[in-house]
């Protein structure tokens, strides 16, 4: 009964991530804590390998539509892989199962998920000013701010998302339109999901190398997620994206700030 749970959950999050485009990280690592009780370890890198399969076809799918802009992919991956090595060596110094660790995951987790509900939040209701366009500005929108922006900020998101598996999502996006503020809107949504895919999976292969996978669960989660992608790809242009990312950041505000004073 509880692998048919499972299933349903990756469902849940697979439609909502397709719905709202919200990061499934954000959903299924506390989704997995608060409702089935699993160690945050183990839900860490259980879903980190989740998102690195999900993001991967989404990826493929707009590589194909040469919307990817593979330059800002790489800047940021220049700061994020690194950042999420030095990550799991400590992790796997420490320990992970460790309560202190486990403390420190859960606090870290609980800032995370309010950071992605603010930026939600933002995006539904005030984050709808027009973008500056290339051909308007002169200047090549793959070009960030400063050199080191990217990848330091890309440092920090991978950290991030290493010791919590949620920041690829909503938090990169922001980061993103600040980084390269002339890129189209799905040239960033792009940007957000490709660099993601080699960071989680370096991260969750991490997580599986010190003990903190189950891979039982992944398959289950994954099982679940692909029909719910499919339903919520098809349904996303009839909702009222406003109401339910809302909704949604009010959500992930209560799960941050029930973490955070736990």
């Amino acid at each position: 009964m509880q692998d048919l749970a499972f299933v349903f959950a990756g469902f849940f999050v697979g439609f909502v991530v397709a719905l709202t485009g919200v990061g499934g990280g954000s959903l299924m690592t506390p989704l997995l804590i608060f409702g089935f009780g699993i160690a945050p370890n183990l839900a860490v890198g259980t879903d980190l390998l989740f998102a690195a399969g999900t993001k991967l076809g989404g990826t493929l799918q707009l590589a194909r539509r040469r919307l990817v802009p593979w330059r800002v992919v790489g800047q940021l991956s220049l700061g994020s892989i690194p950042a999420a090595l030095a990550t799991l060596y400590v992790l796997h110094r420490v320990g992970p199962a460790e309560p202190a660790v486990q403390r420190a995951i859960t606090l870290t987790l609980g800032a995370a998920l309010l950071l992605t509900a603010a930026a939600t939040f933002y995006k539904a209701n005030l984050g709808h000013a027009p973008q500056r366009q290339p051909a308007a500005t002169g200047i090549d929108p793959t070009r960030a701010r400063h050199w080191a922006l990217p990848i330091t900020l890309g440092a920090v998101i991978g950290s991030l998302v290493t010791l919590t598996s949620v920041g690829a999502g909503a938090i990169g996006v922001a980061v993103l339109l600040l980084l390269y503020p002339a890129l189209p809107l799905a040239r960033i949504v792009a940007a957000d999901i490709a660099y993601a895919v080699p960071l989680t999976l370096v991260a969750g292969l991490g997580h599986a190398a010190i003990g903190s996978v189950d891979w039982t669960l992944l398959a289950l989660l994954l099982c679940g997620s692909l029909p719910g992608i499919w339903v919520g790809t098809r349904l996303a242009q009839h909702a009222p994206q406003r109401w339910v990312r809302t909704l949604l950041s009010l959500l992930l505000a209560y799960a941050g700030s029930k973490l955070v004073l736990a």
